[in-house]
């Protein structure tokens, strides 16, 4: 199993890259977020990669982060939902956008990927609710695998995405802390999401006291 890959990019297509490690050129697979938040030819690149295996077809896919590769190994668990489809949904939503979806039952905003339908949107959001806690939890970058010289790598990448890392570590970090004071993973996660999308530049006390605002009761 191919779980990380570091090299020099050869070219870019609009959805692949060729990524050369130690003379051994690499095909990877990319949504198109991640595809515009990496760097040129020439330069190097860290990525975590999902290898798909077929009879007639070997094919990497990479992401900057566990976050994202975690939701494209979630999504291409649902029934209908293949490589393509989940490339779209994180290159739409972003792997943020996408825990705030799932999180919050917003199947509408799945079904603006290129090529979703709404019944397997619908799908999507029915078949993961349950997952987008611990997804959303999760942090880690491959600035966090790799050290030093990735972490610079990244910080390059990251600077071009238009979904700062931070945003996904509060949210963690959030999540974490109403958890300790005793409220349900789905009711957590999908009043974090809620706050997030309300106030993306939001650090973690700031989300903590929205989500907690939205989880009282009531009347």
């Amino acid at each position: 199993m191919i779980g990380k890959i570091t090299g020099r990019i050869d070219y870019r297509a609009a959805d692949h890259l060729l990524i050369d490690v130690q003379g051994i050129g690499y095909l990877v697979y990319c949504s198109e977020r991640t595809m515009a938040a990496l760097p040129g030819v020439g330069e190097t690149v860290a990525l975590f990669t999902d290898l798909l295996v077929r009879e007639d077809l070997l094919q990497l896919f990479g992401f900057t982060t566990l976050v994202e590769k975690e939701w494209h190994r979630l999504l291409t668990s649902v029934q209908g939902v293949g490589a393509k489809a989940s490339l779209a949904i994180l290159g739409t939503l972003g792997p943020d956008g996408v825990s705030r979806a799932i999180a919050l039952g917003d199947w509408n905003a799945v079904k603006a990927a290129k090529g979703v339908g709404p019944k397997i949107a619908q799908r999507v959001v029915l078949d993961l609710k349950d997952k987008a806690p611990g997804v959303m939890a999760m942090g880690g970058t491959v600035a966090d695998a790799t050290g030093e010289t990735a972490a610079q790598m990244v910080e390059t990448q990251v600077a071009r995405s238009s979904t700062p890392t931070g945003a996904s570590s509060a949210q963690a970090d959030a999540l974490s802390a109403l958890a300790n004071l005793g409220y349900a993973p789905g009711d957590a996660a999908g009043a974090v999401a809620q706050a997030a999308g309300d106030a993306p530049d939001a650090e973690t006390p700031a989300l903590i006291r929205a989500a907690l605002k939205l989880l009282a009761p009531k009347g």
